[in-house]
């Protein structure tokens, strides 16, 4: 399981340190995407391949199914870590996430996400203050 909330910058060449608490679960090799809310998705190889199934049986007949595989695998890239523990984010994929320097990496259960830092602290402040009506309106946990 992925948690916590790690800052890192991405370099020049587009290198980016990701934390070592996330290493040994994304494995040598992971797969990184285009995320919702302008943010990049990070998946094991295993849970990508768990998720590639369940794409699959979306009907391609459907306008929005499509959209969406095309969108979620035309940017998946396979990633492997240097010696460094850094990962060399595609262009393409910095540039949709608008990652330029600054950096938040974030664990959230089975994936991680990297946003640039700029839209991650709008995205907290927007989010804060709805925080409880948004657990209000999902399903009741016990939490």
């Amino acid at each position: 399981m992925f948690m916590g909330e790690y800052r890192h910058n991405i370099d020049e060449k587009g290198r980016m340190i990701i934390p070592a608490k996330f290493r040994e679960n994304l494995g040598s090799s992971f797969v990184v995407t285009r995320g919702l809310d302008q943010c990049l998705f990070v998946y094991p190889e295993e849970e990508w391949r768990h998720l590639e199934q369940k794409l699959k049986t979306l009907p391609f007949t459907k306008k929005d199914a499509r959209a969406f595989t095309r969108f979620f695998f035309s940017g998946a890239t396979e990633c492997e870590l240097d010696k460094q523990g850094r990962a060399n984010i595609a262009s393409v994929l910095r540039s949709y996430a608008k990652l330029e320097k600054e950096c938040v990496i974030i664990g959230v259960s089975n994936r991680v996400e990297i946003w640039s830092k700029e839209i991650w602290e709008e995205y907290v402040a927007e989010s804060e203050d709805s925080f409880a009506e948004i657990a209000e309106g999902i399903v009741d946990f016990d939490l």
